[in-house]
């Protein structure tokens, strides 16, 4: 399980048992002893079915790439670090929009639950895709049992992605405040900002135990593309959230400083709390429907100037 966590990049919507994705796991081992750039490359090949062109990139997918390839901004090990970005969320926008933490380390072994307020969320501070909900002091002792806190810190997104920045995280496991929302867990709202400015802002919600994504303008105008690999788009309108001035606000004061950053906000109904910040989404390998909207999006990041 751990190794199959390691080879590729976890999203809700691909078949990871398909024979189609066993043979890709199987290519991107063979091919990860290659320098990052042809590793890249290759495998931006196997998913997308296009070579990229990484040193002059047009669309969204390709600068991803260039990122990883070229951008070693000092400040990105703290941003894509779950913990570590929560005094640079305080910093920017203010402490209450942070999900107060309980507990930060390596082994499970050390938590004192007895200061543990349930329900929480265990996790990862440098991968994305895991983590566990506990609920009661039940699921707390399933977690001991299966204690999978091991397979999590030996996951190396610098590794099989070429994601730079997670190369300069200390990793840990964290526990912290489980957020609710009419008695479920609130929605998902993915702000796209480049140069701190709001582009666009996808939304995954749950509804009946099926997930859903859609995605909206600035003028939370409903906009024509999805991701056909994740979840299927959201049949019906969704109404302008009551905070969405708050979300613009937020988003553009974490993102002023940088050429693109994804920040992913939880919506409590009472308050807007900061998840993490995103610097590679989805590696980069993520798919667009319609096609043209990769281009599209990709026109709106401006990269910094190389460095010699």
């Amino acid at each position: 399980m751990a190794e199959e966590q390691k080879e590729s990049f976890i999203r809700a919507g691909y078949d990871q048992n398909s024979f189609r994705y066993l043979m890709k796991r199987i290519f991107w081992r063979l091919i990860a002893p290659l320098p990052d750039k042809l590793y890249i490359q290759l495998k931006f090949w196997s998913i997308k079915g296009e070579w990229p062109d990484v040193d002059h990139p047009k669309t969204f997918s390709e600068k991803v790439q260039y990122r990883k390839i070229h951008d070693r901004n000092p400040l990105y090990g703290k941003l894509v670090d779950k913990l570590a970005v929560k005094d640079f969320v305080a910093e920017k926008v203010g402490a209450q929009h942070v999900i107060p933490t309980y507990w930060a380390g390596t082994k499970l072994s050390d938590v004192d639950w007895t200061t543990i307020p349930l329900p929480v969320v265990i996790k990862p501070n440098h991968a994305s895709g895991l983590g566990e909900f506990l609920y009661t002091p039940e699921d707390v002792e399933a977690l001991k049992r299966h204690d999978p806190c091991a397979e999590w810190l030996s996951i190396d997104h610098a590794r099989y992605n070429r994601e730079w920045a997670y190369s300069q995280v200390e990793r840990k496991v964290v526990i912290e405040k489980m957020l609710s929302k009419d008695g479920g867990i609130p929605w998902d709202y993915r702000c796209f900002v480049f140069k701190g400015q709001l582009s666009h802002i996808i939304i995954d919600t749950r509804t009946d135990d099926q997930g859903y994504s859609a995605t909206y303008s600035r003028d939370w105008e409903r906009l024509p593309f999805y991701d056909p690999d994740y979840y299927p788009p959201y049949p019906q309108e969704i109404p302008r959230p009551e905070q969405f001035d708050l979300m613009v606000s937020l988003s553009e004061a974490l993102g002023r400083d940088l050429d693109f950053v994804r920040v992913d906000l939880f919506d409590t109904g009472d308050n807007l709390y900061v998840g993490e910040l995103t610097l590679y989404p989805g590696g980069g390998f993520e798919a667009f429907e319609p096609a043209e909207y990769d281009r599209l999006i990709g026109d709106k990041w401006v990269l910094p100037a190389r460095r010699s």
